[in-house]
């Protein structure tokens, strides 16, 4: 059933070129959405994500557009936007932003053989993973974009609460990240926005290969999780498509575990 088919409705994806991003891209055109995906990545990696892209629309008949830029930056967001409106026409609405941007510092905070965390780390850090999800709430909201019901989503993670070594910057974007759902969530109610967190589960991704320590990370997963396997970028695409349904117009300002039970022991 593409119960988004035929409404004009679009999902705008922040971070969609892999992992969370693209499974979610690819699970929300399947049900009818347009997409309209921002990514930043080296261009010799851009004829593959094009491929993918070009696919979607084929298979699912939805209309695309896509993205190469830095998402924090004004000029760009502003531009994307005033791109997305012609596509929108007189009867376009955005129904969901989904925020999944992992661009941080993975530093430890103490060392003596690598370069330590520093104040200018936690600034790109937390402007990236955090801060951005207001500055593209604010600005869709104020070009008049949202839907009547439109959804606000982006990831988290456990790291929102655990310490975990090299994670500080990006604990601390976490926190930042799901503090500022809680404030979209109640002053953007009156417009008709949900907002919320989704905290996946350990997924073997490409953002978390970079976290150092990650095959440790993972394999602790694996002992914790009732299922014994880690969770996957469909899992938690999965979630993404039931938030964004009717349904869950009732559901707002929360953090929810997509992670098999993992966080129960």
């Amino acid at each position: 059933m593409k119960e988004f088919s035929g409404k004009n409705e679009w999902a705008i994806i922040l971070g969609a070129s892999s992992g969370l991003g693209l499974a979610t891209a690819k699970k929300l055109a399947k049900h009818g959405l347009n997409l309209c995906l921002v990514y930043r990545t080296r261009r010799s990696e851009i004829s593959a994500i094009k491929a993918d892209y070009e696919k979607l629309v084929s298979e699912y008949k939805i209309q695309l557009i896509h993205f190469n830029v830095d998402a924090i930056k004004i000029e760009k967001r502003t531009s994307v936007l005033e791109n997305l409106k012609e596509h929108l026409g007189e009867t376009g609405k955005v129904k969901t932003l989904i925020h999944s941007i992992a661009k941080g510092n993975l530093k430890p905070m103490q060392s003596n053989d690598t370069p330590e965390l520093a104040n200018d780390d936690f600034h790109l850090t937390i402007e990236n993973m955090a801060i951005s999800l207001y500055d593209w709430t604010k600005d869709i909201y104020k070009n008049n974009l949202f839907a009547n019901d439109a959804r606000v989503l982006s990831f988290t993670s456990e790291g929102n609460t655990k310490a975990w070594s090299n994670y500080g910057a990006v604990s601390a974007a976490k926190a930042v990240l799901e503090a500022l759902t809680r404030n979209i969530a109640l002053e953007f109610a009156p417009h008709g926005i949900r907002a919320n967190c989704i905290q996946a589960g350990v997924t073997d991704t490409f953002s978390m290969r970079l976290i150092p320590g990650s095959e440790a990370l993972k394999s602790h997963a694996l002992d914790r999780n009732p299922f014994k396997r880690l969770t996957t970028p469909e899992d938690v695409a999965n979630v993404v498509y039931l938030l964004v349904k009717d349904e869950a117009a009732w559901i707002t300002g929360a953090v929810i575990p997509v992670n098999g039970g993992e966080h129960l022991q």
